[in-house]
C-alpha cells in the first residue's frame, strides 16, 4: 500500500500560520519578565548572577510547538490510502420495465398506484440496497429505449427510473424479445463475473418482435443471466372500459418467462400484488451476490486523534519537568 498526507481544510493555515509566529514575536517584543523584589536583587542582576539554565529556551520551543500542532492540525491532516483494495459484492444488472399501455392498470392491493408505479418505487427500493453494482435501465413498450447505461451513480438511476411515465416510449405494444437483446447489449461489454438482467412485463411478445428462442441464445453465449417478473395474472381476465364496454386484460405468458429464465440460469417469478414484487426483488438481492476485490481511492484516515495526543504529551512534559526537575531554578 502507498500513503500520501492531504490537509482536508487548508484553508485555515493562511490565517493559523502567521499567527503562530507572531504571538512569540510580540511576546519576545512587548512581554516583560518576572522580577522579584528582593534586598539583593539589584545587586545579584549587576553582577551578571543571572540564570543561564536551558529550561527556559525548552519551555519556549514547547509553547511553540502547542501552537504549531493546534494549527496544523485544524487543517484536518488525513492519510490517504491510494492503493488500497476492499472486498465488495458487486454484479452488473440491467432492469428491463414494461412500458405497454396495459401497465396503466391499477388492479394491485394499492388502487392509488398502477402496475407500472409499483414496478418502478420497487425498482428504485432494490436500486439504493444495490451499493457496488453497476445498474442500468431499458424500457419497452412497441419498441425498446435504453434509458440508462450502466453506472454506479444511484442518484442518477433512481432519478431515471422516478421521472418514467408511461407515454415515454410507444405504449401499443410488447416488443420483449427486442428489450432483452437491448439489455444484452449494455452489458456484452461488462468485466464483471456476474452479469444479470432483471425483465418485468404483464404480457406476451406482440407481433413484429424478434424471436424470444435468439434472445435467449444471445444472452447464453454471453453469459447474461434473466430473472422474469410477470405481472398481473396469466389466467384470462376482463374490465369495464369506459368507451368500449368489456375489454379483455392482456395475460402474462408464464411459459415463456419460464423458459427464458431456465434458458439462461435465472429464475422465473410472479407478482400478484405489491407484497410479491418487493418480494421478490429482495430473493433477486439475495441470491445475486459476487465477492471480488476494487481499488478504492478515497479512503482516509484522520489523524486529528494523534495530534491531540501529541499536544498533550507536550502539555504534560512541560507539567512534569516544571514540578519535579526544574521547579527550584
Amino acid at each position: 500500500m502507498e500513503y500520501f498526507l492531504r490537509l482536508a481544510n487548508p484553508s485555515v493555515l493562511y490565517v493559523l500560520v502567521p499567527l503562530v509566529f507572531l504571538i512569540p514575536f510580540l511576546r519576545n517584543r512587548f512581554g516583560r519578565s518576572v522580577h522579584y523584589r528582593f534586598s539583593l536583587a539589584s545587586w545579584t542582576l549587576r553582577a551578571g548572577a543571572k540564570s543561564k539554565h536551558i529550561h527556559q529556551k525548552v519551555f519556549w520551543w514547547f509553547h511553540f510547538l502547542t501552537l504549531a500542532l493546534l494549527a496544523f492540525f485544524c487543517a484536518k491532516p488525513q492519510l490517504v490510502d491510494s492503493r488500497s483494495k476492499k472486498q465488495v459484492q458487486g454484479v452488473d444488472i440491467v432492469l428491463v420495465l414494461d412500458a405497454s399501455g396495459s401497465m396503466q392498470f391499477k388492479d394491485y392491493d394499492d388502487k392509488h398506484r398502477s402496475r407500472f408505479d409499483v414496478a418502478k418505487d420497487e425498482a428504485v427500493r432494490f436500486v439504493e440496497k444495490r451499493d457496488h453494482d453497476a445498474i442500468g435501465l431499458v424500457i419497452f413498450g412497441n419498441d425498446a429505449l435504453s434509458r440508462c447505461p450502466i453506472t454506479h451513480d444511484k442518484k442518477i438511476v433512481k432519478n431515471m427510473i422516478n421521472e418514467l411515465k408511461l407515454g415515454d416510449i410507444d405504449p401499443d405494444g410488447t416488443k420483449l424479445a427486442t428489450a432483452m437483446v437491448t439489455a444484452i447489449n449494455r452489458l456484452k461489454r461488462s468485466k464483471a463475473k456476474s452479469k444479470i438482467m432483471i425483465l418485468l412485463t404483464d404480457g406476451e411478445p406482440s407481433e413484429g418482435d424478434m424471436d424470444p428462442g435468439a434472445a435467449i441464445t444471445i444472452a447464453q453465449k454471453l453469459g447474461v443471466k434473466v430473472y422474469t417478473v410477470g405481472i398481473g395474472s396469466e389466467e384470462p381476465e376482463v374490465f369495464m372500459h369506459p368507451l368500449y364496454g368489456m375489454v379483455r386484460k392482456p395475460s402474462v405468458n408464464k411459459t415463456l418467462l419460464d423458459k427464458i429464465a431456465q434458458g439462461t440460469g435465472g429464475k422465473s417469478f410472479m407478482a400478484h400484488n405489491a407484497h410479491d414484487m418487493r418480494a421478490i426483488y429482495d430473493t433477486i438481492d439475495g441470491l445475486e451476490r459476487t465477492e471480488y476485490e476494487t481499488p478504492i481511492f478515497t479512503r482516509y484516515y484522520d489523524l486529528f486523534g494523534y495530534g491531540v495526543a501529541a499536544i498533550l504529551a507536550l502539555i504534560f512534559t512541560e507539567l512534569f519537568l516544571s514540578t519535579f526537575v526544574w521547579f527550584g531554578i
